[in-house]
């Protein structure tokens, strides 16, 4: 079913700002702002988790739980990713039938063929959005540049597996904006913007 209220999907790379353009987007739209499932911090922790060995991108996807609860049982981690890719779809599809502004989540494949969803992504130089991600988060910039390096990475690879998709490229995109140049407020702006310019809205 077509979702009628306004959507916004946003990825980002690390620092770019989303968690304050997201929210204001969300507020100026009238509807909910729907966070990343997955934190920084909490793939940090999963970081320091598990054998030394083991991808973070394993550690991530065994914590959905379906790994353990199917070791015995022959299925593979094929079925198990699209069962993954299938619990995602029905999660954001629920949250966003009344609108909202959806960060991560793969939300720009998910959402791909709805009129009303406009798709975004923030960008901007690794030394600017490793600055902001420290800022932001009240890290010192050690951390937040080992933050950038797994997120980034880390982002993309849960995408290409469960969606067969990178969104490091550009291609599903709506607007793209680098907030390294383009001040916060006005990214705001720019995406009502353009949302009222592809989905012909005067809200």
């Amino acid at each position: 079913m077509t979702i009628s209220r306004p959507v916004v999907t946003i990825f980002e790379m690390y620092g770019s700002g989303a968690s304050e353009v997201g929210p204001a987007v969300a507020d100026a739209l009238g509807v909910p702002w729907v966070p990343p499932f997955y934190s920084s911090e909490y793939l940090e922790a999963a970081e320091g988790r598990g054998p030394e060995a083991e991808s973070l991108l394993s550690r991530v996807l065994a914590a959905l739980g379906r790994t353990a609860a199917t070791a015995d049982v022959g299925v593979h981690s094929g079925q198990l990713d699209q069962l993954d890719a299938e619990d995602a779809v029905r999660e954001l599809r629920a949250q966003v039938a009344e609108g909202g502004v959806v960060l991560g989540r793969n939300g720009t494949v998910i959402l791909a063929d709805e009129p009303r969803a406009l798709h975004v992504k923030l960008d901007g130089p690794v030394e600017q959005r490793i600055a902001r991600g420290a800022r932001a988060a009240g890290i010192d910039s050690a951390r937040a540049r080992a933050r950038q390096q797994r997120e980034d990475s880390a982002r993309a690879a849960m995408s290409q597996r469960l969606f067969n998709w990178d969104p490091r490229s550009n291609d599903q995109f709506d607007l793209v904006i680098n907030t390294g140049r383009v001040p916060l407020d006005r990214a705001v702006q720019m995406i009502l913007d353009a949302y009222r310019l592809k989905v012909g809205s005067d809200q």
